[in-house]
């Protein structure tokens, strides 16, 4: 007995069946990040691949999961629409750029740069991943729910845009933390 024919549809479902899976993978699992720039530096240099992991924002919005984000964790995200740093033109098309920079701060911590050093509910943070450099300070201010306070390592006048310049980033607007480096260097980034 020979097999059926084949018709064009059952050519497609392979292909449909894949492109199904890769679109709930990227969307809700993980993707690859490339970092731009050198806000983060030392920890991670321009070219860099990162795991993006997207469903701890997936499992919060759905009331699921643990705590997310933590203290410490390398977050992908779009700055705030209102900052004049939020958007970028490339090609002629205007589009809020992604960034990436650690978070210090959580929903309801006091945040405050006294003496070039990060001290959030009134205990300076121990902050070995950030480079040298000349923080300007900052009177304290209370993170509010839904947000959290992100600083790149890169710690030199002018080379990060971070919560310094455009305040609390919404949690709304985070893809999802980056803590693991594909590329060149595989591993965990240290806290």
């Amino acid at each position: 007995m020979s097999a059926p024919p084949t018709t064009s549809r059952d050519s497609w479902r392979p292909w449909v069946r894949s492109a199904a899976a890769a679109y709930l993978l990227t969307t809700f699992g993980f993707t690859l990040a490339r970092v731009d720039g050198d806000s983060m530096n030392p920890t991670l240099d321009s070219g860099d691949v990162l795991v993006l992991l997207k469903y701890p924002r997936w499992l919060r919005a759905w009331g699921l999961g643990g705590p997310y984000p933590r203290r410490g964790d390398l977050l992908i995200f779009k700055a705030p629409a209102d900052s004049p740093y939020a958007f970028e033109t490339q090609y002629g098309l205007r589009h809020r750029q992604y960034n990436v920079k650690r978070v210090l701060a959580l929903p309801g911590d006091t945040v405050a740069i006294r003496d070039g050093r990060v001290v959030v509910n009134g205990r300076t943070l121990a902050e070995s991943y950030a480079s040298e450099g000349f923080v300007d300070d900052q009177p304290a201010l209370r993170v509010p729910a839904g947000k959290v306070w992100v600083m790149g390592d890169n710690r030199r006048i002018g080379e990060s845009l971070d919560s310094r310049v455009y305040g609390p980033v919404d949690l709304r607007d985070v893809a999802g933390p980056a803590d693991l480096r594909l590329w060149p260097r595989p591993g965990l980034i240290p806290r």
